[in-house]
């Protein structure tokens, strides 16, 4: 009885699981993320609409266990919440300022909540519906995939990992998603999953992305997950394997 009570009171003294992410309806686009079976690491994905035009979201992958990084997560979702709903809202932003912004109050968030150095690279973005247009920063994380109808362009980062100095930002950079693009985010569970002493890579996830059709954004993910699968020949548990892809529709207004 002891035990158990001890147990329960170390259980309850833990930081609050990261909210669930729903991500919303997207006019003329579609999102999806999918994680390979239960996280247990520390990849976390979010998704929410800023602006009846405008929809952030953002793929983290800070380093460690899922106990280790459970408060990270949680408080840097907060953060991504509230802050990037406060800085996106206007109708006049200027959307790399606000997403210079946004990942200087990730970083000291992620400082604050493991109250030491604690690598966690990020890949946030601010989806404007009514221009086809993404801005946003790659802080020391796997480089972003845009596909439209002629490549595969990599979008490599744009500043260090979240959580290493406290006054550390990433610049801002901007893509435009042209009708029947997509843009891709895989963690580095995606590139580190390995057949004997081999790694995917990120060139596989590339060239998956260059032949495989965009009908949606859950196809694009899924396929990168069953490409990863069929590499390793087994279910990839060596590391959190998460996808996030963004897709407008060919129907889009250029």
């Amino acid at each position: 009885m002891h035990s158990l009570l001890a147990r329960n009171e170390a259980s309850s003294s833990l930081p609050p699981e990261p909210a669930r992410a729903e991500i919303p309806k997207l006019h003329g686009a579609g999102m999806a993320a999918i994680y390979y079976g239960q996280r247990q690491a520390g990849d976390f994905y979010d998704c929410i609409r800023v602006h009846p035009e405008r929809v952030l979201f953002g793929l983290l992958d800070a380093a460690g266990g899922l106990a280790e990084t459970r408060a990270i997560v949680s408080a840097a979702q907060r953060t991504f919440r509230t802050v990037g709903s406060s800085l996106f809202e206007k109708d006049d932003v200027n959307e790399a300022e606000a997403m210079i912004e946004l990942c200087l109050q990730l970083n000291r968030t992620v400082l604050d909540a493991a109250q030491r150095v604690h690598a966690c690279p990020a890949f946030a973005g601010c989806y404007n519906e009514s221009l086809g247009i993404v801005c946003y920063f790659n802080a020391g994380h796997t480089p972003g995939l845009a596909r439209d109808h002629a490549r595969v362009t990599e979008l490599p980062a744009t500043g260090l990992p979240l959580g290493l100095f406290s006054h550390a930002t990433s610049d801002a950079s901007m893509i435009a998603l042209e009708p029947g693009a997509t843009l891709l985010l895989v963690s580095r569970g995606v590139i580190e999953g390995k057949r004997k002493a081999e790694e995917f890579g990120l060139e596989r996830v590339k060239e998956g992305l260059q032949r495989g059709p965009a009908e949606s954004a859950k196809e694009v993910c899924l396929a990168v997950l069953d490409g990863i699968r069929q590499f390793m020949g087994t279910a990839p548990t060596h590391d959190d394997v998460t996808t996030l892809a963004l897709v407008r529709s060919a129907a889009a207004q250029p």
